[in-house]
Formats: C-alpha cells, sequence, structure tokens
C-alpha cells in the first residue's frame, strides 16, 4: 500500500488548502486514514482520521472547526480541507492508514505512511 500527499504550500493566514492523499491499492476502503503533521523541532501529531464507514471522524482540538476530514472510496482519495490557516499550522502533513476499521482516540495504529506535503502559512 503507497501513500501519496499532495496538495501543500505556501498560504497567508486566513488562507486555505486542501490536501490530497491518492492511495495505491482498493482496499483502502476497509481502513481508518488519517492526517498527521510535523512542525520544525516538534514531535508528529496527530490532526484528523476518519473511519472506514460511516464517515466518523475526529480531530485535534487545534483544529477543529476549521480543518474537514473526508474521503472518496472510490477514487482511493483522502482529504483534508483546511480554512483560516494559522502560522502554527505550518509543518509536514502526512497521511496514514490503519489496519482497523475505526480511528483510535490518540491517533494510534497507523501502519502506513505516505511521505509528506509541506504546508507553510507566513504572513
Amino acid at each position: 500500500l503507497q501513500l501519496v500527499e499532495s496538495g501543500g504550500g505556501k498560504v497567508q493566514p486566513g488562507g486555505s488548502l486542501r490536501l490530497s492523499c491518492a492511495a495505491s491499492e482498493f482496499f483502502l476502503n476497509y481502513r481508518a486514514i488519517g492526517w498527521f503533521r510535523q512542525a520544525p523541532g516538534k514531535e508528529r501529531e496527530g490532526v484528523s482520521c476518519i473511519s472506514s464507514t460511516l464517515g466518523l471522524s475526529n480531530y485535534a482540538d487545534s483544529v477543529k472547526g476549521r480543518f474537514t476530514i473526508s474521503r472518496d472510496n472510490a477514487k482511493n482519495t483522502l482529504y483534508l480541507q483546511m480554512n483560516n490557516l494559522k502560522p502554527e499550522d505550518t509543518g509536514v502533513y502526512y497521511c496514514a492508514a490503519s489496519s482497523n476499521y475505526y480511528c483510535s482516540a490518540d491517533f494510534g495504529g497507523m501502519n502506513y505512511w505516505g511521505k509528506g506535503t509541506l504546508v507553510t502559512v507566513f504572513p
């Protein structure tokens, strides 16, 4: 299973970006998938996760109300719509897939990772 992120870039505070993650295999449909990020000098953290079915999702407190996760199982693609971006949202954003149907509350259980896409929010 390969995961390839795209959509990163540079944006001013208050701007928006939409990240995409394309999976190489259809069985992504049966996995919970999510987004993580790593800011310079900080540990990687969970941003959002969505279950394989029912569209159950969770978000880090820092992005609630600003970011929206979605998936298109027919296209084997995961998305992250990021609105009202802040400088603290800067970092490399990774897509990850779990072996489970449902997301873990602590964003754990991810087995497959993409290489990341850089998001830079600057004034």
